[in-house]
């Protein structure tokens, strides 16, 4: 089986520590990040795309032929005038990041302005992916576009993935979060939450009351990633569980969840074995936080293909 998997969100201009006070730039973001590694480990069959807008100026030239270098397809990223990419710093502490983000003109936030061009760039693609960010960076009329655009492609058939990823400094408002996060969900066929942000942000006693939560809007495909404690999966009413794979040394966090996503998903979209793709994307995600950045080269991480 073949088809084409379709990202959207916002890839951001990356500044990350080099040494000696300097800093060495990059191009990232959640559901970037998360297409980086599907295409890593993805078949050529699959066509891997981008769907997010940039500005007209240097630096977004310069992402675009960073992603294209990536073999991620940037035929369906917009290009607007008097808009730029944003851009976030990586602050580092015993391998745990925080971050400085810069994006109150970022181009991606206009993504779901043009809803031909999104509803176009979902009607060619079997499998979407979107995050909690991609819903947070939207004004509310682009964001009810967006989901009601991924409700069509559910209800066509198509396969629809969500990481809620919650970053609460993105909202203006938490109840406001949280039912757009409930929102997301509900036009999904698969979430991939972490349970220590549902805990967080919805009050889950535990990973059974976060399945059961998502369950309750309608989703039938849940990978619940609880950190070290491993992953459980629910897929129509199964249950699974994988243990986390052990990190031989933790240089940066940053990444580690984009890259279990696309782990996990180019393994499901070729074999449909979800246990299979937990145990690949535990693998993956264990070697990716022994390196710095959110972006290792696949030759580096020593995980067998997908």
């Amino acid at each position: 089986m073949a088809g084409r998997a379709l990202l959207i969100g916002e890839c951001m201009v990356e500044l990350r520590q080099a040494g000696d006070g300097l800093m060495r730039k990059g191009f990232a973001g959640d559901t970037f990040n998360t297409a980086y590694y599907l295409r890593s480990f993805l078949p050529e069959a699959w066509p891997v795309d981008y769907f997010s807008a940039v500005g007209i100026d240097t630096i977004s030239d310069e992402m675009l032929a960073f992603i294209e270098g990536t073999k991620v397809g940037t035929g369906f990223i917009r290009r607007l005038p008097e808009r730029t990419p944003g851009l976030y710093m990586i602050h580092l502490r015993e391998g745990e990041r925080s971050f400085s983000y810069w994006r109150s003109v970022s181009a991606a936030r206009l993504l779901a302005d043009d809803a031909a061009a999104l509803r176009a760039a979902i009607d060619a693609s079997e499998m979407v992916f979107f995050s909690g960010i991609t819903l947070a960076i939207l004004a509310p009329g682009a964001l009810a576009t967006l989901l009601g655009e991924l409700s069509r492609a559910k209800a066509d058939g198509k396969l629809v993935a969500f990481d809620p990823n919650i970053r609460p400094r993105l909202w203006d408002d938490a109840e406001r979060m949280r039912r757009a996060i409930s929102d997301g969900a509900t036009v999904s066929c698969m979430v991939m939450p972490s349970f220590e942000d549902e805990a967080t942000h919805f009050g889950d006693a535990s990973v059974d009351a976060t399945i059961a939560r998502y369950t309750g809007l309608g989703v039938r495909k849940l990978v619940v990633k609880d950190g070290a404690a491993g992953i459980t999966l629910s897929f129509d009413g199964d249950r699974a569980f994988v243990p986390a794979t052990r990190a031989e040394k933790v240089l940066d966090t940053t990444g580690a969840g984009d890259s279990f996503n696309g782990a996990f998903l180019a393994k499901y979209l070729t074999t449909g074995d979800h246990g299979a793709a937990a145990s690949l994307a535990a693998d993956v995600a264990a070697a990716v936080i022994g390196h710095h950045g959110a972006l290792v080269d696949r030759a580096e991480l020593g995980v067998p293909a997908a």
